[in-house]
């Protein structure tokens, strides 16, 4: 191996060495310059669309198609799914209390 020819692969290790650093040290600028305000920007917006949107649900239509009962569920009166949530799920005549 000629010399030259070692001076030329001891300059590529030294310059790709130091491309690798320089690259790690732009992504580590891009992500507290863009990522982490870009995170913050899209929590702000899905807080004030959560706060711009009521909190009532849709109003209850008694599709024939839905919330059909062919038995009793195993546990509690019944009616309930396992994971029921009497604000969200609608029994099959309509929301439980006065909330609808």
């Amino acid at each position: 191996m000629s010399l030259s020819a070692l001076a030329a692969r001891r300059v590529f290790a030294a310059a790709s060495h130091s491309s690798h650093e320089g690259g790690a040290k732009t992504w580590k600028i891009l992500t507290w310059v863009l990522a982490l305000p870009g995170v913050g920007v899209c929590m702000a917006n899905a807080y004030m669309k959560m706060q711009a949107n009521s909190h009532d649900g849709p109003e209850f239509v008694a599709y024939p198609h839905l919330r059909i009962r062919t038995k009793k569920f195993p546990w509690g009166d019944g009616n309930h799914s396992l994971f029921h949530n009497s604000h969200t799920n609608a029994l099959p005549d309509g929301y439980e209390g006065s909330h609808h």
